[in-house]
């Protein structure tokens, strides 16, 4: 049976690219992530928010695979959660990218400031890290261990820091 085709925009779906250090994560680790903060027996309601992960390689269609085995057995129920080749990637616009950060207006204008190429501003770690804090993700911990790395000047550490504690 042919699998379902996940590259044309009029049948596309939501996702997120992770790009990430394999020398600082494995892959096996970053799908234990994904298991933990997903809820893999929730159906999909919809091709464009289907509960999926999209593999580039041999290997990672392995571990995706057995992950999932190992999750249906420790939830004892079905798994929904798909495991794809990823045919394709697109980029969405721009006014989708950083959007959580991008309603507040000290720290967007703060990343702005020093990103102002908006593939920069979509590219860089600083920018999505402060998107995760805005959105509620991350700790006092966490923050005092990274703030002096961000850039942002004292109003902005100020502002995450406000945001954080919230």
């Amino acid at each position: 049976m042919p699998g379902p085709n996940y590259g044309h925009m009029g049948d596309h779906t939501e996702t997120v690219q992770v790009d990430y250090d394999p020398r600082r994560m494995t892959y096996a680790q970053l799908l234990d992530l994904f298991w933990e903060s997903h809820q893999p027996s929730r159906q999909s309601w919809s091709r464009q928010y289907l509960n999926a992960i999209f593999f580039h390689s041999e290997e990672q269609r392995l571990l995706a695979s057995a992950s999932r085995a190992a999750v249906a057995q420790r939830i004892g129920r079905a798994v929904k959660t798909e495991v794809a080749p990823l045919r394709s990637f697109t980029m969405a616009e721009d006014y989708h990218q950083k959007h959580t950060l991008k309603r507040d207006q000290v720290l967007r204008n703060e990343m702005i400031r020093i990103y102002p190429n908006p593939r920069d501003f979509v590219n860089s770690t600083a920018v999505s890290r402060l998107n995760g804090y805005a959105g509620g993700y991350g700790s006092d911990e966490q923050l005092a261990r990274e703030i002096d790395s961000l850039g942002l000047s004292a109003g902005g550490m100020k502002r995450l820091a406000e945001l954080v504690r919230r």
